[in-house]
Order: C-alpha cells, then structure tokens, then sequence
C-alpha cells in the first residue's frame, strides 16, 4: 500500500465548517485522485482503517464514500481482496445489477458443477474474433447440476495469461464470474450478454440428457475490462425446463 503522504491531494482535506456532508467532500477527493492519475485504474485503493486515518473521519463516512463511488461504477470491491480503481468515467442511466452466479435454483438446491475437459484449444473464428488476440486460448468444459440433475453446459475460452496457473485453480467452486475477479491478471468491468433461444443437438444433447431438438436457453457472455478488452468468453446452454435466468436492473442515483 502507498504511503500515506502520496495519497492526499496538496491542499485536499475535509473541512468540517460547511453544511457540505463530509461523504460528500470525500467523494469528491477520491475522484481527485482517481483523475489526477495518483489512483489508477486497476490500482487497489487505501483500505477503510487507512482512509479513516488520512482524513480523520468515521468508517461510516468512508464507507458512504466508497460505497458511492462503487454505484457510479469508479470502483469495484472485490471480496477478500479490497477496492480497485475500475474506471475514471461515471456510470450513467440504468444499471445492470447481478451476482451472474446461479442463484435462480433457488436456496432449497445443491448446486455442483462438473469439469468434462479442458486445455488449450483453438476456438472458432467468431470466438477468436470476440477476443481479438491472437493468442493460444485455454478452453473449459463444464456443466452445472441442481440436486444431481444436469441444469445447462458452460463452455468458457480465456486468452493465455488471463488466469495465471489456471491448471491449478478449483473452477468447481463459485461462478465464473467470481474466478475471474478473484484471480485474473485483468478485472471484470462490464459484460455484454447475448440471449437466445436454440435447438440441442450432438454433444450438448448428450450431456445435458435430452433428445436432439430439445429446446435450450442459450447465454453469451463476452467479460471486458476496464479499457474495454476481452477478458474471457462463455456461452451456457440451459434446459428450458431446469434453467432460468434472472437480471435486476437499477437507477443510477
């Protein structure tokens, strides 16, 4: 972590004479910094003891701050690890808000999720396209069970270096999207989400136990970062009469 002294603009502290909220003024600060350059993108920001210290305020008025910021889409908390600079813009408009886990099963279903293969793998053309690298691409197969019954199949293609020692990861645990956040080299910042409805057939029949034609949800992900690379691609393929999917959708303040 920075020393203290870097961290605060010359001149920039909270002042407790004005009818301003001091989460206010420190929300102004942070974004200071957060332009300045001093905060920098995909930089881990000082922890709530540390801005307390800084700044002589409460956790509560830290946390506001923060918490504030992170809505606008400037920061993102990632559990277990801390804050992180994730944008120098503000969100506008309408906010996608989901965990893109599969809480949809419901708290009543044991979730467990099976790896059918990985490894390095040429992708299609299309993949490839969607991550704009020329670069080898690891590959993994899985699929996801609700009380022992096969829910979809999950095919992901990340570019090499994305995941450090990815052979050594336990993908079993969590969503996709948490693995990423916890552990790749780039975060998570936004994903663009394609929805469609289509038709097993072959290896996805098999796996998912159903007879070909069998109608599918099927979910494109493509993970951005950031400064707007690709970060990794899925694509679900859920029975229709097991899967379902839930997005919340909120108004930025």
């Amino acid at each position: 972590m920075m020393q203290y002294e870097t961290l605060i603009l010359q001149n920039k502290t909270v002042d407790r004479f004005t009818q301003e909220k001091l989460y206010i003024q420190l929300m102004r600060i942070f974004l200071e910094q957060i332009n300045s350059g001093k905060w920098q993108l995909g930089q881990q920001i000082p922890t709530e003891e540390e801005l307390c210290k800084i700044y002589n305020v409460s956790k509560i008025t830290v946390r506001q701050a923060v918490n504030n910021l992170v809505s606008d889409g400037y920061l993102i908390k990632i559990q277990g690890k801390g804050t992180f600079v994730v944008s120098s813009l503000p969100v506008i408009g309408l906010s996608m808000r989901t965990t893109l886990t599969e809480d949809m099963f419901g708290k009543e279903v044991k979730l467990e999720r099976k790896v059918l293969s990985k490894g390095i793998k040429e992708p299609d053309p299309e993949i490839r396209t969607f991550l704009k690298t020329d670069a080898p691409i690891y590959y993994i197969l899985s699929k996801r069970l609700g009380n022992g019954k096969t829910a979809y199949v999950e095919e992901a293609f990340i570019p090499q270096g994305i995941l450090p020692h990815i052979d050594k990861l336990d993908i079993t645990q969590g969503s996709f999207y948490s693995i990423l956040q916890e552990k790749a080299s780039k975060k998570v910042f936004k994903v663009i989400q394609t929805i469609e409805v289509s038709r097993s057939a072959g290896d996805v029949s098999q796996h998912l136990e159903v007879e070909d034609g069998f109608p599918l949800l099927v979910i494109h992900r493509l993970f951005l970062s950031s400064d707007d690379m690709p970060v990794a691609y899925t694509e679900i393929q859920g029975r229709s009469d097991r899967y379902k999917f839930q997005t919340e959708f909120e108004r930025i303040r």
